[in-house]
């Protein structure tokens, strides 16, 4: 949409259908990464650099073997990850809101 197609001269953010806008960026810096997102990334990397390796022909994989070994990887990274993440919200104080 163009700005012309406002009363205003304004711009998709000021209509008033928009979604709202939450958060600036000294709120939306704040919030650390997701332990997921770490993981499943680290995950693809780990895949990317065993597929280089194997086309390298530098050792020999057995593809059952890789996945399953980085999926019961990831999976206790992911528990770990987030009980510490759960531990790290129980130390936050609460606002006495429910």
């Amino acid at each position: 949409m163009s700005s012309s197609e406002y009363p205003t001269g304004g711009s998709a953010r000021n209509a008033p259908n928009a979604p709202p806008i939450t958060g600036g960026p000294e709120q939306q810096a704040n919030q650390p990464a997701r332990v997921g997102t770490i993981v499943w990334g680290l995950v693809v990397l780990a895949l990317a650099a065993l597929i280089i390796v194997a086309r390298l022909g530098l050792v020999a994989l057995n593809g059952t073997y890789v996945l399953i070994g980085l999926m019961l990887g990831a999976g206790a990274v992911l528990v770990v990850g987030g009980l510490i993440s759960a531990r790290g919200r129980d130390k936050k104080s609460t606002t006495g809101k429910s």
